[in-house]
């Protein structure tokens, strides 16, 4: 983090003690998320009192050992203690607390520490102009001292400490807008002072749509997000000067499974070192599926069953994800697909899908298990009477695993994946939509070798790319776009990632 080379967290941050329960102990609020960010960053150290009770103490190491967290027992020697590491210079490290103990403050900032202070009675203090009994001394905020309300505020202070005292624009500082779960608001530190560390801002705001119509002439304005999105994109609008990684703009394509397939059929152009192609799956977009001339459109669009059938609205909402496989014109009566729809042409494909994944100009893949081919379908179709088979694409696939083919059946491809042809479209798609993270996936028809894009999506997982390879690709994406949408930018406070 250039600037901050180790943080200590005093106890004080951490442990509570529970009253009436055997001296027990628990994290305070914020603690559990601050110590999992912290995880990874080589950071990372808990400091506690020398004479602290045992079960504090015992309850600290063990969260330190959980966390990979180094343990230090504030000895009136530990400075000293405290093993050297060479890449360390004076004042590259940080202690962050919550108590008044200004004879510690002192001797640590003695020996080049900087301190961060949290809680109601420091930041009341110094930015409400409070003065508070339990503070005596005139403490003014510096480059060695800084006040903070809230303990989610702590990473960001550590990024302020480091624009106190570096000056290199080969540098950014990236913010992120999105939840730790699905079932967690996100938080938001929308004030002044902490989102002007930000230099840019990640966001998914796929994951904080409430609502999409799809019918508004006026699209993406149909897109209801959450108030901690809304927040985001007024704050944006009001401080041109934070790039957004995306733009929401940008994004709204992928919420479309219509404006996919349209946009997937200009990868026509796209050619690889060998003679297939890539190319989007026919299809045909549904309004009604009493439609008495459904199956003639679906003969004009050179379809043929079965056919998969998607929802419009390609992710947001919950029924996104609902879809199914057709196997005759009968299945779409009162078929529970929500509407408008894509029907999708089925593509054999060996049960094997190409997870292709965007990391700014760096492209890599996972190859996954799949849905069996036709004949497979229509069997296990035959044993419900011919019904439709419906599916959440989220959650499974639409048979059971002892019906899928064996391994050695799924990999019995003529074909094998063109890579140069998948890095000419993952280029190609970067450029035509503008973006710097996403993915899509491919499949390769069995008989013609066409790799086959049959989805899209903004920012995905990444869970089948290793780190090793992940997160330097990562950085450098978000670094690059940031410094060339900067350079082109025709005003130097005016610039957006994409």
């Amino acid at each position: 983090m250039g600037a901050v080379g180790r943080v200590l967290l005093d106890e004080s941050l951490l442990c509570g003690e529970d009253v009436g329960e055997g001296d027990t102990c628990h994290l305070l609020p914020g603690a559990a998320m601050l110590l999992r960010r912290l995880q990874y960053s080589k950071l990372r150290g808990i400091c506690f009192e020398e004479g602290a009770q045992l079960a504090k103490v015992n309850f600290l190491l063990r969260v330190a050992a959980m966390h990979s967290f180094e343990s230090v027992c504030r000895t009136p020697n530990f400075l000293d203690n405290i093993s050297d590491d060479p890449s360390l210079t004076m004042g590259s490290s940080v202690y962050a607390a919550s108590k008044n103990d200004m004879s510690l403050y002192h001797k640590l900032w003695s020996n080049g520490w900087k301190i961060i202070l949290t809680g109601e009675i420091f930041y009341y203090t110094f930015y409400e102009k409070k003065i508070l009994p339990l503070i005596s001394i005139d403490l003014v905020e510096s480059e060695n001292l800084l006040f903070i309300e809230k303990l989610e505020e702590l990473l960001i202070t550590l990024c302020r400490f480091k624009k106190m005292v570096i000056s290199n624009v080969q540098d950014i500082i990236v913010g992120y807008v999105m939840k730790p779960s699905p079932f967690i608001a996100i938080f938001l530190l929308f004030h002044c002072r902490e989102m002007q560390v930000v230099d840019a801002v990640l966001h998914k705001a796929t994951d904080e749509i409430i609502r999409i119509d799809l019918s508004n002439s006026d699209f993406p304005k149909g897109i209801t997000y959450s108030k901690g999105m809304e927040d985001l994109e007024r704050y944006m609008k009001d401080n041109p000067q934070c790039c957004i990684i995306d733009p929401l703009n940008n994004v709204c394509p992928l919420l479309d499974r219509f404006r996919i397939q349209q946009i997937l059929h200009g990868l026509d152009d796209v050619d690889g070192q060998t003679k297939r192609r890539i190319r989007a799956p026919k299809f045909l977009k549904v309004d009604d599926f009493h439609d008495p001339e459904l199956m003639d459109r679906i003969l004009e669009s050179n379809l043929s069953f079965p056919c998969i059938v998607k929802p419009q609205t390609a992710c947001g909402v919950a029924y996104a994800h609902n879809m199914a496989l057709v196997f005759k014109g009968d299945d779409f009566e009162n078929l529970h697909v929500p509407l408008p729809a894509i029907v999708q042409e089925y593509v054999d494909h060996g049960s094997t899908i190409y997870k292709v994944y965007v990391l700014g100009e760096k492209v890599f893949y996972a190859v996954k298990k799949s849905m069996p081919n036709a004949n497979i379908l229509l069997s296990n179709s035959e044993k419900n009477a011919c019904a439709p088979i419906l599916f959440d694409s989220l959650k499974s696939l639409p048979i059971e695993k002892e019906e899928l083919p064996s391994k050695r059946e799924s990999v019995a491809h003529t074909y094998s994946l063109d890579i140069d042809l998948i890095n000419n479209a993952a280029d190609w798609l970067r450029r035509y939509l503008d973006l710097t993270i996403f993915g899509f996936d491919v499949v390769i028809q069995e008989g013609s070798g066409d790799h086959v894009i049959v989805d899209v999506n903004y920012l995905p997982s990444f869970k089948e790319v290793p780190n090793n390879d992940a997160i330097p690709a990562f950085w450098d994406a978000i670094k690059n776009s940031y410094m060339t949408r900067k350079l082109k930018s025709t005003s130097p406070s005016h610039f957006v990632v994409s």
